[in-house]
């Protein structure tokens, strides 16, 4: 995988995250939502998804 991305860090004390993994006839699909707010949501095929190890 190789996409350049900017980051961007946002903090929000009232924000509640959840993820999930959904199957599909795509495949599987990792998706990182903020629940707390209207279309705030990620998703990615979990196959490129970064394992919880390798976000620390």
């Amino acid at each position: 995988m190789s996409q350049e991305t900017d980051a961007v860090a946002a903090v929000a004390e009232d924000a509640e995250v959840m993820a999930s993994v959904e199957t599909g006839p795509a495949g599987e699909t990792f998706i990182l939502a903020d629940i707390t707010r209207d279309d705030a949501y990620v998703t990615a095929p979990l196959e490129d998804a970064a394992a919880l190890p390798e976000w620390r």
